[in-house]
């Protein structure tokens, strides 16, 4: 075993604090990564205040890793040691059912979380990417080019690839109009990413300030949802609208600004429960949907697309006795628009 240190809560609500944690020495098909940077997600905050059942603490946050590999099991193909690679949000799954057979490892009933549950022999608990390693299964390892900058690329392994996933399920493309609602981790993506695949984007914000940001990050029209006069001069206008947010949403006004055929996707969800109107859908057949991150191979896909249109998080980097006072910053929408830790801060 490797004794390695760590970030963790003791137990729900707690601030996270120093300690020691245990990695095990790489089997033959796995991979030890010395981890430079992670990136904080607003799932991190969630998780380590208990909001959800079945969490194990203590609990080390982070899935969104990037790092060097250090060691390699004797089997291991596709990595060698001096690698930039990461981890996202999942490091196993079954392997074996439908999904995992389809690369569609996110769906797996027995997916293997990167922290906060058990890891799969059922006992050893899962630790996350606020440490200086991590052991992981390599075909849950994804190759960063060089020409990503690691920090920036951190936040793409969830961030990233909740935006790209749904972008490519819904055939984005040059002829395609895409709106994005909010801007910020996910948002300020999303944007980016379909602006590089050719996309007409339009930001849809509560906030008049994020306007420059916008149109600096690729989107060609921003509308002030505020403006009670936004929907009804854009009505019919969008094939696709990503929504970004965890508020709830006036889903029916939302519905009006799409296309026949169009689809309203959820990536940010709140705890009221979703009501729309069957006349929202009904007159041009369209839909309201959601989509959580990708599978392995699309996300390797999205880095390889990132690198290839040089896209980055837009980020803050920090140090991981920050960590605490950045939760709190993230909470109020403090950030433009992704921490990342530099945990080499933690050595």
């Amino acid at each position: 075993m490797i004794t390695t240190s760590a970030y963790a809560a003791n137990e729900p609500g707690a601030l996270l604090h120093r300690v020691k944690i245990e990695r095990r020495q790489p089997g033959p098909h796995e991979v030890l990564i010395d981890i430079d940077y992670c990136g904080i997600c607003h799932t991190d905050i969630h998780m380590a205040r208990g909001d959800f059942p079945g969490q194990v603490f203590p609990l080390v946050p982070g899935h969104e890793i990037v790092g060097r590999v250090q060691q390699i099991g004797e089997d291991v193909r596709g990595h060698s040691v001096g690698d930039i690679v990461g981890v996202g949000c999942l490091i196993d799954s079954c392997r074996s059912c439908d999904e995992c057979v389809s690369e569609q490892e996110q769906f797996c009933d027995k997916r293997i979380s990167t922290y906060g549950r058990y890891e799969k022999d059922g006992f050893t608990p899962a630790y996350g990417g606020y440490s200086t390693h991590i052991t992981v299964a390599s075909e849950f390892v994804l190759n960063i080019a060089p020409s990503l900058q690691p920090a920036a690329a951190a936040p793409l392994l969830c961030a990233g690839i909740t935006t790209y996933s749904p972008l490519r399920h819904w055939n984005v493309d040059a002829h395609s109009r895409v709106g994005v609602v909010g801007l910020g981790g996910l948002g300020h993506l999303a944007v980016k990413l379909a602006a590089a695949m050719g996309a007409e984007v339009t930001v849809l914000s509560t906030s008049e300030s994020k306007r420059s940001d916008a149109l600096r990050l690729g989107a060609t029209d921003f509308l002030y949802t505020r403006d009670p006069e936004a929907f009804s001069r854009n009505s019919g206008r969008f094939d696709l609208i990503l929504s970004t947010v965890s508020a709830a949403l006036d889903y029916d006004a939302y519905l009006r600004l799409l296309k026949r055929d169009g689809t309203l996707v959820l990536l940010g969800v709140s705890d009221s429960p979703i009501t729309v109107s069957g006349f929202s859908l009904l007159p041009r057949r369209k839909s309201i949907a959601a989509s959580p991150i990708g599978g392995i191979r699309e996300t390797q896909e999205m880095l390889d697309f990132c690198a290839d249109h040089q896209i980055g998080s837009d980020i803050e980097l920090i140090a991981i006795g920050d960590v605490n006072a950045a939760y709190e910053r993230v909470l109020h929408s403090d950030v433009r628009y992704r921490f990342v830790i530099d945990m080499n801060s933690l050595r």
